[in-house]
């Protein structure tokens, strides 16, 4: 603690800045390397990777070990410590799904005039946390933030019903009797497991008034750093308002989103 007290301190002198600057970039160098590697690694590999003097190296990762940032493994070997787990977990942990959302949801309704949704799943059933939207959009938003929605009859829904085994996703069906509420709802299970099968082809899902007379959606999926589904992005327009581009535009999105909450999986949309 000594050691890693004394090493902050002089980063903090002021005519140490320069010298500070490089030190980091020399650290930083030294964790890239290490988080390249899933065995430990010598002194001499981190020295040829990183072209530092082994000395050089040699000193700095012994302040990374101080500070468990580093663990020492055996003589001359090294390896990521747990101090970048339990910072890595503060981290993830102030994550917030809509904090991440707002910014491309605001972006991607300024590109389509229409609202854009981000909703969760809650038992059997969509709920809505958060939208973008404003006074130039195509249609009137009829269900607000913490409106809630069945799953099948909802683009988002369908994305995480397409997510369950058969045996769970039949037994939603069977407590919700798949109720319909427009001439296009999907109240038949082998309608619905067809749709479901498409979904998880294309890698979205479309609401084609089903939920609501006139209303068409498009939705997305977001998956966090263990790449679970967690919340679904929706376009939702007057149906008569579709655009082919909408469908790109929603899944880059949503992939942008994904990846603030640290998703780094292939992409879920299927190039055609």
């Amino acid at each position: 603690m000594a050691r890693s007290k004394q090493f902050i301190s002089a980063l903090n002198e002021p005519q140490c800045k320069s010298s500070a600057i490089q030190v980091i970039d020399r650290m930083v160098s030294l964790l890239d390397v290490l988080s390249q590697s899933s065995e430990p690694v010598s002194l001499k590999t981190l020295s040829l990777s990183t072209g530092l003097h082994p000395s050089t190296a040699h000193r700095i990762l012994n302040d990374l070990v101080g500070t468990r940032f580093v663990e020492r493994i055996e003589t001359g070997s090294y390896q990521l410590g747990m101090r970048l787990l339990e910072l890595g977990n503060l981290v993830k942990a102030r994550l917030n799904i809509r904090d991440a959302a707002m910014g491309p949801m605001r972006e991607l309704h300024l590109k389509t005039g229409q609202p854009i949704n981000l909703s969760i799943r809650q038992g059997d059933e969509i709920v809505y946390i958060e939208r973008a939207v404003s006074e130039r959009s195509g249609m009137q938003v009829v269900r607000a933030v913490g409106g809630r929605a069945p799953l099948h009859l909802t683009s988002v829904g369908k994305l995480f019903l397409a997510a369950d085994d058969v045996k769970t996703l039949r037994s939603y069906a069977m407590r919700t009797e798949l109720m319909g509420q427009t001439a296009n709802s999907i109240t038949e299970l082998s309608r619905l497991e067809l749709e479901l099968s498409q979904v998880r082809t294309m890698g979205f899902a479309r609401d084609n008034e089903e939920l609501e007379p006139g209303v068409r959606c498009i939705a997305a999926g977001i998956y966090d750093d263990t790449a679970r589904l967690v919340a679904g992005l929706s376009i939702s327009a007057p149906a008569n308002q579709g655009q082919d581009a909408w469908v790109t535009w929603i899944c880059e999105t949503a992939r942008k989103i994904s990846a603030s909450l640290g998703y780094d999986g292939p992409s879920r949309v299927r190039q055609d």
